[in-house]
């Protein structure tokens, strides 16, 4: 990339700063318990809007793999979700009515809060239904991993978004709150996924699964792109530019080794696909609060009515990380 581009990206990184900063007026503090947080501590950030039948599972998940304290902007939630986290005394919680859409999809209200709380430490960035699985999570907790990361001298992990799905019609099985959705979701596609670098931004740019084999058939290159960078030893200089598919400076997303060998990830198991989708599409295709005219939940609009089966004769079952690293989804890399 030449110099007038990389300093257009500069401008564009400050101006992401400067507009997260003018959002935070957005927000308002519900709880702020982070004088807990220590130096060292791992941290995750999420946005969310009626998510509570998730949330329960969710904390419980990512605390047992090691994080220490929760970041929540609640997009102005009327299921209990706020109430539900106020109560969590690892949670700090910020409330908006403002716009989803016009915040960037949440992206300005999170950039803004990990640069004032993130500086320093390891980060993740997520959606309730995002469940990371990384090499040897089995055996070795988030810590092993960011340790290993720092020693390496690597800032940023990615994590290929995986849909997981039922077999049978979504709404077979109900999901019960506090209970693994991937109990329920526990299929995958092994390998209908396309592959193309971004020259921009020097990220991969993967599209393909369920979504695109049955939503978007007609049109897969307007399927959901799967490639995701959850994980961030933060800068206070740093922004996510689009959901958490790329960062700036765009080091960052360079997550493949450009001599051929293969640099560690891992993958996020995705758990849109339960019973509850169903409602979650309809209100959200009714706020139109979503990337490119909600075109995605658009695609849903016009078949989930059905309850349809994403399953067929090529889907996976999940057993671990280890399968997924044979199908070629993830990598332990060089990390022994």
């Amino acid at each position: 990339m030449g110099a007038i581009s990389s300093y257009r990206l500069r401008l564009q990184r400050k101006r992401w700063r400067i507009r997260a900063f003018r959002k935070r007026r957005e927000l308002k503090c519900v709880v702020d318990r982070t004088d807990q947080i220590r130096p060292d501590d791992i941290l995750l950030f999420c946005t969310q809007r009626n998510e509570k039948i998730r949330l329960s599972y969710f904390l419980e998940y990512y605390r047992k793999q090691g994080v220490n304290h929760f970041f929540f902007v609640d997009n102005d939630s009327d299921d209990g979700a706020m109430e539900f986290l106020k109560q969590q005394p690892d949670v700090s919680l910020w409330h908006t009515k403002a716009s989803y859409k016009r915040s960037r999809f949440g992206v300005d209200w999170l950039n803004w809060l990990q640069r004032k709380y993130a500086h320093g430490h390891w980060v993740l960035t997520l959606d309730p239904d995002e469940f990371l699985v990384y090499p040897f999570c089995d055996t070795r907790p988030l810590r092993a991993l960011t340790d290993w990361l720092d020693a390496s001298s690597i800032k940023s992990f990615s994590a290929m978004l995986l849909d997981m799905y039922p077999k049978g019609r979504l709404d077979e099985q109900p999901y019960r709150e506090g209970s693994d959705p991937i109990e329920i979701a526990s299929w995958f596609d092994s390998g209908n996924y396309t592959m193309a670098r971004n020259k921009a931004f020097t990220n991969l740019w993967i599209q393909g699964g369920p979504r695109a084999r049955v939503f978007f058939a007609d049109a897969p290159a307007k399927a959901p792109a799967l490639n995701k960078v959850p994980l961030v030893k933060w800068d206070k200089k740093y922004v996510y530019v689009s959901s958490t598919h790329m960062l700036l400076p765009r080091g960052l997303n360079q997550v493949y080794d450009e001599w051929g060998g293969e640099k560690a990830s891992g993958v996020l198991l995705h758990a849109k696909f339960i019973d509850t989708f169903g409602a979650k599409a309809a209100e959200e295709l009714e706020r139109g609060q979503h990337y490119a005219g909600s075109v995605e939940y658009k695609a849903y609009a016009q078949s989930v009515k059905d309850n349809p089966q994403l399953w067929c004769k090529w889907s996976e079952r999940y057993i671990n990380w280890r399968q997924l690293e044979i199908l070629g989804l993830m990598s332990k890399g060089n990390w022994a």
